[in-house]
């Protein structure tokens, strides 16, 4: 990570008619580091996606990409990036190895340079035994491993990644966060944007979150989760009987009012006792011969930051190509 800024927004507004999609977003992303642009659907996410590589004018406001104005020299700006948009952009009609060796060609790499490119990104992304397919012909996870290989072609210093890993299956998706690691430990720097929160918790070094186009609160995950509370106590107990009985166990070990859910057996209190609250509690449960199965301390999710900052828990369906729409 450098400190220098790799993206750099101040005041970025963007209306379409009367619906503002930005509302004067300020953003700053250290060279080889991971941001995640986080928020509902209708946010504004992908619209500062697009502005920032130049795919739309704001109407207000300036940004830097990789030093270069993305208004004064759009040019300068897409030389030094990568983008992965959340529609698919490769050629139906050409396979997986033409797709990338055609960009590649496009990039001015040679026709050598671009052949090994591809192979190499083919087996990046695990596409090699479907190389000579034509891409129309591939699953939706495959399109988009190999629309993600095709934004890495030219080896950009930037990428943004616009939904990265929608319609991937679990272990896709991990292959994919095992290249971006390894492009960030190479110097790269990524802003992504993503309805998956273990992917933001995951990959991102500093999370953004935005709402109604402004940004409502920023920081890493372990900051956001610490600021949207504290510590719970958190018991699950075997016998649905005892609920009752360790919830009021609870209450006394930690002083707070405590919550059940019966569904799951689960009774959960705020505290600021750490481990010695955990210990006061098995030590109350032992003396009743109470048995339990699961107790501990539980942090706030990324979900529960979401469902404090925004008042809605973040959508598992990918955006609209437009924010806005």
């Amino acid at each position: 990570m450098t400190d220098s800024p790799a993206i750099e927004a101040q005041g970025l507004v963007k209306r379409y008619g009367e619906k503002v999609a930005l509302d004067g977003v300020d953003l700053e992303v250290p060279g080889g580091s991971v941001c995640g642009l986080l928020g509902p659907n209708g946010a504004g996410k992908t619209t500062a996606v697009r502005v920032l590589t130049t795919l739309t004018a704001p109407d207000a406001g300036s940004a830097r990409v990789a030093g270069a104005d993305v208004l004064a020299d759009p040019v300068a700006v897409r030389r030094s990036i990568g983008l992965a948009a959340q529609d698919a952009t490769v050629d139906g009609l050409l396979t997986g190895r033409e797709n990338l060796v055609m960009i590649g060609e496009l990039h001015h790499l040679g026709r050598r340079r671009a052949r090994a490119r591809a192979q190499e990104l083919l087996e990046q992304f695990s596409l090699v035994d479907a190389a000579e397919r034509v891409a129309k012909e591939y699953s939706g996870g495959m399109r988009r491993r190999l629309d993600l290989a095709a934004t890495l072609v030219a080896e950009p210093d930037i990428l943004f990644l616009d939904e990265p890993t929608t319609g991937l299956d679990p272990r896709a998706r991990n292959e994919l966060w095992g290249v971006l690691d390894q492009l960030v430990t190479d110097g790269a720097t990524i802003l992504l944007t993503t309805q998956y929160l273990e992917e933001a918790d995951r990959l991102a070094d500093e999370i953004v979150v935005v709402d109604h186009g402004r940004v409502i609160a920023r920081g890493d995950a372990r900051s956001l989760k610490r600021n949207c509370g504290g510590d719970q106590l958190h018991v699950v107990v075997a016998d649905p009987g005892d609920l009752t009985t360790v919830a009021a166990l609870v209450e006394r070990v930690t002083g707070t009012r405590a919550t059940t859910e019966p569904a799951t057996r689960g009774i959960a209190a705020p505290t600021d006792g750490g481990a010695a609250a955990i210990a006061a509690l098995a030590g109350e449960l032992a003396e009743l011969a109470i048995p339990v199965e699961d107790l501990g301390l539980r942090q706030p999710t990324l979900d529960d930051v979401f469902l404090t900052l925004t008042g809605a828990h973040v959508d598992t369906e990918p955006e609209l190509a437009e924010d806005v729409r």
